[in-house]
C-alpha cells in the first residue's frame, strides 16, 4: 500500500523558514571562509573552522524546518535521535573539508571543483542520512534519477558558493551569494523529496514503532544550532574587516597613508623613487655661522 505523502503539510511557513535558515547559515560561512583569505595563517584554520559549522548546521536546520511540514497521511513519523544527530557531524565535517581545501589552495578551478564537490556530497549526505533516520510504518523508496538531480543541484551550488567566497568581495556580494545558495540548497531538498515515495506495511493498529516525534526534535533542533548561528553572527557582526569592500580591505591592511611623502606643485622629484632627490647644500652665508 502506498503512503499518501504530503510535504507542505504547514503551507508555506516551513518552505520559507527553512530557506531563511539555509541563507542564514550560507551567508555567515561565505563571510568566515571571505575571511579567513585575509588573516594570517594561524588565525586562518578559526574562521574556516567557524564557516564549517555554520553552513553545516544552516542546512541541517533547514533540512529538518522543511521535515516538519513533511507528512505521510496513513503513518505517524518518528525519528531516530542518533540517527539526526549524526547527520549534523556528517554536514560540518564534509562542509569542513571542502572548505579548508579551498581556504588553503586557494580558487584555484581544481581546489573549486574538489572542494565544492565534498561539499555537496556532504549536503546530499546530510539530507539523505537524516532521511534515513525516519521511523514509520513502512519503507522509504526513491526514484534514482531523481536523487542523482539533487546530488547534481547539491555540488553545483557548493562550487558556486565557494567560487563567491573566494572572490573576497564586499558584504552584499556575500548577501547575494548566500540568497542563491540558500535557494540552491532548499531546492536540491525538495527535489530529493521529490524522489520519494512510502510503501505502507500492516493496518493503522499495528504497533506504533521507535523514535521521537517531530515535536519531540523540535526543542533540542532549534536550541543547539540556532544559539550556535547567533553567535556566529555576533562575532561576523563585530569584525569590522567583514563588511567591507576589497579596496577597503586593502586600505585597512596596508594603512591610509602613502609610503612616500607626496611632492607639492613646482617640486622637483624622481619619479623612479616617488620622493624628492636630495639637495645639494648651498654655499655658507655669515647668517649660517
Amino acid at each position: 500500500m502506498q503512503g499518501t505523502v504530503d510535504g507542505f503539510s504547514y503551507g508555506l511557513v516551513t518552505p520559507v523558514a527553512a530557506y531563511l535558515m539555509a541563507c542564514l547559515g550560507g551567508a555567515l560561512g561565505l563571510r568566515c571562509t571571505t575571511r579567513s583569505l585575509l588573516v594570517a595563517h594561524s588565525w586562518r584554520p578559526g574562521w574556516l573552522a567557524l564557516g564549517s559549522a555554520a553552513i553545516g548546521s544552516g542546512i541541517w536546520t533547514m533540512h529538518f524546518i522543511a521535515m516538519m511540514g513533511f507528512t505521510v497521511e496513513e503513518a505517524p513519523i518518528h525519528y531516530d535521535k542518533a540517527l539526526t544527530f549524526a547527520s549534523l557531524a556528517v554536514a560540518i565535517v564534509m562542509v569542513g573539508v571542502g572548505i579548508f581545501i579551498v581556504g588553503y589552495r586557494g580558487a584555484t578551478g581544481a581546489a573549486l571543483f574538489t572542494g565544492g564537490t565534498i561539499t555537496g556530497l556532504g549536503v546530499a549526505s546530510m539530507h539523505y542520512l537524516g532521511m534515513a533516520g525516519m521511523r514509520l510504518r513502512g519503507t522509504l523508496e526513491y526514484n534514482t534519477l531523481t536523487v542523482s538531480a539533487s546530488v547534481v543541484i547539491a555540488v553545483v551550488a557548493a562550487c558556486a558558493a565557494l567560487w563567491a567566497a573566494a572572490q573576497v568581495r564586499g558584504f552584499l556580494w556575500s548577501l547575494g551569494a548566500s540568497l542563491v545558495m540558500g535557494l540552491a540548497v532548499s531546492g536540491m531538498h525538495y527535489v530529493g523529496m521529490a524522489a520519494l515515495s512510502v510503501h505502507l506495511h500492516g493496518s493503522s493498529s499495528a504497533a506504533p514503532v521507535a523514535g521521537d516525534s517531530p515535536a519531540e526534535l523540535l526543542a533540542p533542533m532549534m536550541i543547539g544550532p540556532l544559539a550556535f548561528l547567533l553567535l556566529a553572527g555576533v562575532i561576523v557582526m563585530f569584525d569590522p574587516l567583514m563588511v567591507m569592500g576589497k579596496a577597503d580591505l586593502q586600505s585597512a591592511t596596508q594603512g591610509q597613508h602613502p609610503p612616500y611623502p607626496v611632492p607639492r606643485s613646482g617640486d622637483r622629484h624622481d619619479p623612479r623613487a616617488g620622493r624628492r632627490p636630495p639637495q645639494r647644500p648651498g654655499p655658507r652665508t655669515p647668517q649660517s655661522w
